[in-house]
């Protein structure tokens, strides 16, 4: 593999050419996989049993077909909506309480090697040099999807994924945070190689599920130019040295890994604790990921930690029960949006249906700068 300090200073084109063959080779062991259909429930209402099995062998699955044409075709508008809105830079971020947005310099790595995200990205992705007409800055997250667009609150409420997080989590699963990932062509930045969780590593009863899982909805089909890549099977093994592994692998083309490959519509569920990250976009290929997160409860009740901006923060009852109404509010949102569906039951908040419609009045007092309450393990 190629020599990373040789390619510093290529051109968004000549990183693709770079990327080719790894790229084929990634193709060919992510289709072997086996991973992938589209959401299927056993006689108990549960996800089937086999695809439990591969999201726990593997640390990901691919479910195909989730979301029809009509209801991408909101998601798609909504977000050309936000982004016709966003600020020209950070300073203009003020509509919620927490900034809705984040930029980052095309192509760039702006985690990788630094200390940022409590230090969780060791190593340096290759950031390639832009085209000459690119932006200073380009918008790389949404944050907080679920005030900023109804659409990602209807998906939300999703009858299948919300019964596939209650099949691995348990019934008392709870969210933690909704992003929107935006890479565009030629400029979406890098995200290094890292595992998302930094609190449970050294628990006494950690897991291979310790620090939950993230639906990752794609609104357009996802490459192996523009996608997320992950190593199978690294979520059982605790805390994996990346550095090691880059330098074992002669760059930032980590051998073994396969890119997390769908068409538009489709959503992975992906284990927090799996080695992952994905590489500058120069590809001419659009992503558009949203995001969100669950944990086990009894991974976040009562537990003391700070979040990724060094916050410190206890998650007690009442702060969890909190952020969990998102889920029936989401849950009747899309009830009022697609009537004929199953409607998901949350059992922790089963007998509050009432209380957590999804109207003008909940949009203002609950769904409004939600996030606040966001968790982070």
């Amino acid at each position: 593999m190629a020599d990373t300090k040789a390619d510093e200073s290529i051109s968004a084109a000549e990183h693709a050419q770079a990327m080719a063959s790894y790229i084929r080779e990634g193709n060919e062991r992510a289709r072997a996989l086996g991973n992938r259909g589209p959401i299927r429930l056993g006689g108990d209402g549960k996800l089937a049993g086999d695809i439990i099995e591969a999201y726990w062998q593997h640390g990901f699955y691919v479910f195909e077909n989730v979301i029809s044409n009509e209801e991408l075709a909101e998601l798609r508008a909504d977000v050309e909506r936000i982004l016709a809105g966003a600020p020209a830079s950070p300073e203009g971020d003020t509509q919620f309480a927490l900034p809705s947005f984040r930029f980052e310099k095309p192509l760039s790595d702006p985690y990788g090697g630094t200390t940022k995200n409590k230090g969780r990205h060791p190593v340096k992705m290759l950031g390639p040099k832009p085209g000459d007409d690119a932006p200073d800055l380009t918008v790389a997250n949404f944050l907080g999807n679920l005030q900023l667009m109804p659409s990602c609150l209807n998906l939300y409420g999703h009858h299948g994924l919300l019964t596939a997080a209650e099949s691995i989590m348990g019934a008392d699963f709870v969210p933690y945070n909704e992003v929107t990932f935006v890479k565009e062509p030629a400029l979406g930045p890098s995200v290094a190689w890292h595992q998302d969780g930094t609190t449970h590593w050294d628990a006494p009863d950690w897991d291979q599920g310790a620090h939950g899982y993230n639906s990752m909805a794609q609104l357009y089909p996802s490459t192996a130019g523009n996608c997320v890549w992950v190593l199978p099977g690294t979520h059982k093994l605790g805390k994996v040295d990346i550095k090691q592994l880059m330098a074992d692998s002669g760059s930032e083309r980590l051998e073994g890994a396969v890119p997390m490959l769908c068409e538009a519509g489709d959503v992975f569920i992906t284990n927090r604790q799996l080695v992952h990250g994905s590489f500058a976009n120069s590809s001419p290929d659009r992503r558009i990921t949203l995001n969100a997160g669950f944990f086990p409860r009894r991974r976040v009740q009562d537990v003391t930690t700070s979040k990724l901006d060094g916050t410190v923060a206890t998650y007690d009852g009442d702060w969890i029960d909190a952020r969990c109404r998102m889920i029936p509010i989401a849950v009747d949102a899309r009830q009022q949006r697609f009537p004929d569906e199953p409607r998901y039951t949350y059992q922790p908040l089963a007998g509050q249906t009432e209380q957590n419609r999804w109207n003008e009045q909940t949009q203002q007092e609950l769904v409004r700068d939600y996030n606040l309450w966001d968790f982070y393990i």
